[in-house]
């Protein structure tokens, strides 16, 4: 599937139903998960930045696109870019940033309006939709029909106020977000506020904790999917386990039914 391809199969996928795009960290979780038959994907940036020995929101412009390169490049599916901010913070410079994502081959693209500022977690609203409406401009003006999600953080970054958040999403809306989200909200009651209130943009829901099943999200109209860092954080959480105990006690208990990991990639040279 070429990069015209994957674009136009990954809008189609918005236009109705449910769907669920988990996040691979690197080239080798990615090619599972297209194996298991996920019909998109998308990067982490947490989880990208762990293999690093970063931190979240600790990648560089640079890393971000060579991270988005090597993913785009493993798989045949359609991949969306976690581009937290817009690695800027004036739309000119988010116009910039999202022209150089969108060259990678990606079929969508998230901007966030988080300000990474303690006493102001989210950027002031007319400056957030700004940035929206220059990430919009420059995606129309490469002709890549790249598909844009807007994202309003206040419940990961402090301001968990579902009012604000709905007020955000839908002003992101009417700037040209084709899909909205809101990450961290946790009840099934405000997933179907944001749905309803912003209906009919569709909305990716976060699921990184057992609050909610697939089923029930598609339920109340969710079109999307996506689980973070969550199963990076799964990975990490098997590595520390099994490296704790074997510094600790010297056993290696877990180092038992481990899946035969060389069958998912084909044989080796």
């Amino acid at each position: 599937m070429d990069i015209n391809d994957r674009t136009a199969a990954f809008r189609e996928l918005h236009a109705s139903g449910c769907f669920v795009m988990p996040n691979p960290w690197d080239v080798g979780s990615a090619r599972a998960l297209e194996q298991m038959g996920f019909p998109a994907l998308a990067t982490t940036s947490s989880g990208a930045a762990w293999t690093l020995g970063l931190a979240d929101n600790a990648l560089t412009l640079d890393q971000a696109l060579e991270h988005l390169r090597a993913i785009v490049g493993a798989v045949s599916v359609p991949v969306s870019a976690d581009f937290e901010g817009g690695f800027a913070v004036e739309p000119a410079g988010v116009a910039e940033n999202v022209r150089l994502a969108v060259a990678t081959g990606i079929a969508g693209l998230s901007i966030e309006d988080s300000s990474g500022v303690e006493d102001e977690p989210l950027f002031d609203l007319q400056l957030a939709v700004e940035r929206v409406r220059a990430a919009r401009q420059a995606i129309d003006e490469t002709g890549s029909g790249v598909l844009l999600t807007a994202r309003s953080e206040g419940f990961v970054a402090g301001r968990p106020d579902i009012d604000e958040t709905i007020l955000r999403l839908r002003a992101y809306g009417e700037a040209g977000a084709d899909c909205l989200y809101a990450p961290g909200i946790g009840s099934v009651e405000q997933v179907r506020a944001v749905v309803a209130t912003v209906a009919p943009t569709p909305v990716n829901l976060l699921i990184n904790a057992p609050f909610i099943t697939v089923a029930e999200a598609a339920e109340v109209g969710v079109r999307r999917i996506s689980v973070g860092g969550a199963l990076a954080g799964v990975a990490w959480a098997g590595v520390l386990a099994a490296a704790q105990e074997l510094a600790e006690s010297g056993t290696v208990s877990r180092f038992q039914g481990l899946p035969k990991v060389d069958a998912l990639f084909g044989p080796g040279r």
